[in-house]
């Protein structure tokens, strides 16, 4: 399961997804659905955005960027990603960051339009129900949003369940049903090699269980 947004989407100016080209305000994954980034962007109260931007994208400046951007939308329509970026770089702080300072607000409208958190979690039990026993569950997230919803859910999976067993009655260990559904095979992070040849792969992990 490859969370990540593919290259062709993000290289794609008419896409919208991507401060690098400039574009329309898209980023819908699916382009039958009708709520998309300049809809976000135009018309959401200013406190959803300054959730979506904490929630989604841990952006420490939210409130004001947020703030701008009701600012500049009071006066005229922000169409495109270039509008927005420059939006975004006004109203962050200079930071020693390598980050180009509109990653987290990209990400963060991206994750709203498509609902990406709410799909993950409900995909999870269905992919891992589908799986036969000794199959293995292997997924590579990108942000560490997606990453902690991987993380509890398999950590759900792998760890026996907490026994309401007072201490003082004397049960050995291993008399306690600890039977767990599946178990860790490991949880990875890109090495610098690999980081250096795929910048893209910096924020990435991978975390694979196996089926019992």
């Amino acid at each position: 399961m490859d969370l990540g947004v593919s290259s062709p989407q993000i290289d794609d100016p008419g896409r919208g997804f991507s401060f690098m080209h400039d574009g329309p305000l898209d980023m819908r994954m699916n382009q039958d659905q009708i709520l998309d980034a300049r809809h976000i962007v135009n018309h959401y109260e200013e406190t959803q955005l300054v959730e979506i931007f904490k929630e989604y994208g841990e952006e420490r400046f939210a409130k004001r960027i947020a703030g701008n951007i009701c600012k500049t939308r009071a006066l005229r329509e922000i169409d495109t990603t270039f509008e927005l970026s420059e939006i975004v770089k006004k109203s962050i702080p200079f930071s020693r960051e390598k980050k180009h300072p509109a990653t987290r607000i990209f990400q963060a409208i991206r994750i709203e339009v498509n609902q990406e958190m709410n799909e993950l979690s409900l995909a999870l039990p269905l992919l891992f129900d589908a799986l036969k026993n000794k199959g293995r569950f292997v997924v590579l997230t990108f942000h560490s949003l997606e990453d902690r919803i991987i993380k509890n859910y398999f950590k759900q999976l792998t760890k026996p369940p907490v026994d309401n067993i007072p201490k003082f009655i004397p049960i050995k260990d291993e008399d306690i049903d600890q039977e767990t559904s599946a178990i860790s095979i490991c949880s990875k992070a890109p090495s610098d090699n690999e980081i250096e040849r795929n910048p893209r792969s910096r924020s990435a992990r991978l975390r694979v269980i196996e089926k019992k």
